[in-house]
């Protein structure tokens, strides 16, 4: 394991050069090396095991290699590394009933379920997934704690047809991870977009049908993508959620797990590409 991580560094340095998504820089940020883009690049072929948290206490600790999503409602999920840091992405302004901060939000502006005016003042950073100005696009590239938070831009649907640029792909790298969400895609990335992404190894996706994506080109895009676990989001009825998962059973294993929340590891990630159906629920206290 010392030496594969060693490994994992030496490839991040080596990708100063190749971080090719489009620069749309609103303030100068300076550029952190993407791992997830050198191994999509050098090493495509990884394949581990994955398993499930047996708790949904969001304060218990983390081993040092893991990782704990819990899906918090609608496409709101709260990720938390083994260092210490959290992030939620579309942040709503409610995450549930306790005292806690995350250190990352992240936002998408398609409807009023995916942002907030006004978040938390003490929230350290609050990233919208859209520019100052229609179609300017915002380019996110920040390390947290033991996290790296970057975005893609793609194009979403508006009153005046089309916002360049207005919604995010936000991905987290934490612990070896590659860690997407697709935010509220409206179009399939085009070459430089899936390029841009890297290897993904966790996926949440919305899986509506309508409201962002039709089913067979989201699942067109997850089958592409090929991330070993795939979460599916923002989902209205489990009508519309057992016919993605039809849909992607030909060439992904299904798991139901009832849980809210899942932990996991580059270590233990399936070898088998996996749907993980996880229920949203605000987190809460534990004893």
């Amino acid at each position: 394991m010392i030496r594969f991580l060693t490994v994992l560094a030496a490839l991040a340095v080596s990708t100063l050069a190749v971080t090719g998504f489009a620069a749309h820089a609103q303030t100068a940020q300076p550029r952190i090396a993407s791992h997830c883009i050198a191994l999509a690049e050098s090493v495509p072929g990884l394949t581990y095991l994955h398993h499930a948290s047996e708790t949904d206490n969001f304060r218990a600790p983390l081993p040092e290699f893991d990782v704990r999503i819990h899906y918090l409602s609608h496409a709101s999920f709260l990720i938390q590394s083994p260092g210490g840091a959290s992030a939620v992405t579309d942040y709503t302004g409610y995450i549930g009933n306790v005292d806690f901060l995350p250190d990352v939000v992240t936002m998408n502006h398609a409807h009023d379920t995916h942002w907030t005016a006004f978040p938390d003042p003490a929230i350290p950073h609050v990233l919208k997934g859209w520019g100052e100005s229609f179609g300017a696009g915002i380019d996110h590239n920040l390390m947290v704690k033991d996290m790296k938070v970057r975005n893609v831009s793609t194009d979403i649907r508006s009153h005046s047809g089309v916002e360049p640029e207005g919604n995010s792909i936000f991905v987290f790298e934490a612990a070896g991870l590659c860690i997407g969400h697709l935010g509220h895609l409206h179009h399939e990335p085009d070459a430089a977009q899936y390029a841009a992404l890297g290897r993904m190894d966790v996926v949440m996706a919305p899986v509506d049908g309508g409201m962002t994506l039709d089913l067979d080109t989201m699942t067109k895009v997850l089958k592409r993508l090929q991330a070993s676990v795939v979460i599916p989001m923002h989902w209205f009825g489990r009508y519309t959620l057992d016919r993605f998962l039809a849909d992607m059973s030909d060439q992904f294993a299904i798991e139901r797990t009832g849980k809210h929340s899942l932990q996991l590891s580059l270590r233990d990630l399936p070898k088998t590409p996996t749907v993980v159906v996880l229920e949203p629920r605000h987190i809460e206290e534990y004893e």
